[in-house]
């Protein structure tokens, strides 16, 4: 029983959902500040918590369909060279393919009666983000295969999830909140690219055509990376000049040693991905290394980013309107 709990766990890739449950807090603290409905933000956290989850195994799903129609596919070789998390249950037989669109399934009925129950509540604008959510959901996969994945996480956790829990809790619409999720969305593209640098070679050898692998190196495509760190901490000021919030928020900017560090750990697995960054106090949390330390430290590294950055950003909001 536990090892199956177990194994639902990782296929639901349970480790990702602080990036979120983050941004969510972000755009939540906000909407609460201006006297919005805080059961239906929780309601709409449920929603799209459970959507993620539903992405990862459709992710999943999708990549481990195209592994077994290679020509020459070797599960004993592909167990040898793989991620850790990376379809690795499939292949196992820790779970099947029928058990794993099971628990999508349940997954997304969940997601599915949270918005029916939310659009009863506060009207037409939830079916709207309610499908884009659902179209990035289902697309997903083929994004991901395109160099789109980024693209789609961006406008996931931008506009959809800041425009969306904004207006369930206050039923109306703000272009505020789509320059408010600039910051919390770049840190959360970070994530999803760190990601991607590491399953560089993994991913040209399955032909998976992807943002970072469309450099000749995975350090050439580090530059995105530093580009894409710059940026979230350059989009701060904007929130000033806007008058959406005031100075609290460059607090945010307490945050920059984990960026730095989370970048040069990446240069060191660019030069070599065996390489096991030192394991710091201020990395916490660090829950399962799942025996893969050199790629799973650096997940960590940029999903604890994530979520620094993203409390401290909440706690500025709080400050700015109090």
């Amino acid at each position: 029983m536990l090892g199956k709990i177990s194994a639902i766990l990782e296929c639901s890739r349970v480790f990702s959902l602080p990036m979120t449950v983050m941004s969510w807090l972000v755009i939540f603290t906000y909407s609460a500040m201006y006297s919005g409905n805080i059961l239906n933000g929780i309601l709409a956290l449920i929603g799209v918590c459970f959507a993620h989850l539903v992405t990862n195994i459709l992710d999943d799903y999708f990549d481990y369909k195209n592994l077994i129609k290679q020509v020459g596919f070797n599960k004993r070789e592909y167990l040898k060279n793989t991620q850790k998390t990376k379809c690795r249950y499939l292949i196992m037989g820790r779970i099947s393919v029928q058990e794993l669109l099971t628990i999508a399934g349940v997954y997304a009925l969940i997601a599915i009666s949270t918005g029916v129950y939310l659009f009863f509540k506060c009207g037409i604008g939830v079916v709207y983000f309610a499908l884009a959510g659902a179209i990035i959901t289902i697309s997903y996969s083929f994004l991901s295969k395109i160099k789109l994945s980024e693209i789609a996480v961006a406008a996931a956790y931008g506009p959809a999830l800041f425009g969306g829990v904004y207006y369930v809790m206050t039923k109306t619409y703000s272009k505020e909140v789509f320059l408010l999720s600039i910051p919390t969305m770049l840190v959360t593209v970070i994530l999803l690219y760190t990601h991607t640098i590491m399953d560089y070679e993994f991913d040209k050898h399955e032909g998976k055509k992807t943002l970072a692998n469309s450099f000749k190196t995975p350090a050439a495509s580090l530059v995105i990376l530093k580009w894409l760190t710059i940026l979230a901490y350059a989009s701060l000021p904007l929130l000033c000049i806007f008058d959406i919030l005031d100075w609290q928020v460059f607090l945010v900017y307490l945050t920059i040693p984990l960026a730095v560090d989370l970048y040069k750990s990446m240069k060191e697995f660019a030069a070599d991905p065996a390489s096991i960054p030192p394991h710091k106090w201020y990395h916490f949390p660090m829950e399962n290394l799942m025996g893969a330390p050199s790629f799973m430290i650096r997940i960590y590294q940029s999903r604890n980013l994530m979520i620094y950055f993203s409390i401290i950003f909440s706690l500025a909001i709080i400050l700015g309107i109090v």
